[in-house]
């Protein structure tokens, strides 16, 4: 998967973790909120490791 895919999939996860939260379902958009997060950490950080930065 490159960047862009990536960054489409998690911006997909965030977009349904707000439609959910918004409907109601909070246990749902709550796991949506911190798996859009984690991934987005996880590939911040493997940016900064693979440039040296880290």
């Amino acid at each position: 998967m490159n960047d862009l895919q990536k960054d489409i999939l998690i911006s997909a996860v965030f977009i349904t973790g707000l439609v959910g939260f918004i409907s109601g379902e909070f246990i749902i958009s709550s796991t949506l909120f911190a798996s859009a997060a984690i991934a987005s950490n996880v590939k911040m950080n493997r940016k900064q490791i693979k440039s040296g930065q880290f």
